[in-house]
């Protein structure tokens, strides 16, 4: 009795070795290649519960849905000489399970390779270009050229490259720092020659202002001297007038002028009253 629930109990283990290695599961975003003893019998991609023979054919997934891959950035040399960092971004599916597992087999090589054909690509373009066209609406063409080229190579090993992209275009930083350092070096020499332009008009404004103001007071003063000449002149017409119609007028007139002048606050003046300067005290004029 023993005996034979040991056997049926090894039977039922047997059993169900036999069927977990008969059947296998293919979920919706994957595609799934049955291999018999190495080589490729069937390709499988639609979902659901598969069966295979067990122990002699394995089964290898492989994903169906758009994938990413984002090699590190490389350094160029453009047709001008340039050198820049490049970071591209693809993104790729598996389309022909069958030549890419022949090719590559696993998705790790799969990128390796695709990496190595997408900096491939942009490099030998990129070698055609200058940065002006880089830099310049050429752009969205040059990365379709690149495009172009890895969808051509890519498709020798089952893939499908969907898009591929410049994210970054960067100088290296030893050439950044060093044209960082030449536009600061331009920028200072420039600054100094506008200040140094700056001081020279400043200096000719100056000049002309002093130059324009010394005439306008030499003009000035010069218009009055002339004026206060003429105004001597007519003054002295009108005393030589004024004298030749009444002179006691203005021998008294000008009396009282030295009065005026003589006798200020505080002075005191010792003369006799008889003398010539006293002539008009106690006169009336007539």
């Amino acid at each position: 009795m023993k005996k034979n629930l040991h056997k049926i109990l090894i039977g039922i283990f047997v059993l169900f070795i036999i069927g977990a290695q008969s059947f296998y599961i293919v979920m919706q975003p994957e595609q799934a290649i049955v291999l018999q003893f190495g080589d490729p019998v069937r390709l499988i991609q639609n979902p659901g519960l598969k069966l295979k023979v067990p122990f002699i054919q394995n089964v290898i997934f492989y994903d169906k849905r758009l994938l990413n891959l984002e090699p590190p950035a490389q350094e160029v040399v453009l047709k001008d000489k340039k050198r820049l960092d490049v970071d591209t971004f693809s993104r790729y599916k598996i389309v022909e399970p069958l030549t890419f597992y022949k090719t590559v087999k696993t998705e790790y090589q799969a990128q390796n390779r695709l990496q190595e054909i997408v900096n491939s690509s942009a490099r030998n373009v990129l070698a055609t270009v200058t940065l002006h066209e880089l830099l310049s609406e050429k752009r969205t063409e040059i990365m379709k050229r690149i495009s172009e080229a890895v969808k051509q190579d890519a498709s020798q090993i089952g893939v499908e490259v969907a898009d591929v992209r410049i994210r970054r275009a960067d100088l290296p930083i030893e050439v950044s720092q060093a044209i960082n350092d030449r536009m600061k070096t331009e920028r200072i020499r420039e600054a100094k020659g506008y200040r140094a332009d700056g001081e020279k008009k400043a200096q000719e404004i100056r000049a002309t202002a002093e130059k324009e103001a010394t005439i306008t007071v030499a003009n000035a003063e010069k218009e009055a001297q002339q004026i206060k000449g003429e105004g001597d002149k007519v003054a002295t017409e009108i005393w030589n007038n004024a004298t030749s119609v009444d002179p006691d007028f203005y021998a008294f007139y000008r009396t009282l002028e030295a009065y005026r002048k003589s006798f200020k606050e505080d002075t005191s003046v010792v003369l006799a009253p008889e003398g010539e300067f006293f002539s008009y005290f106690g006169k009336s004029l007539k």
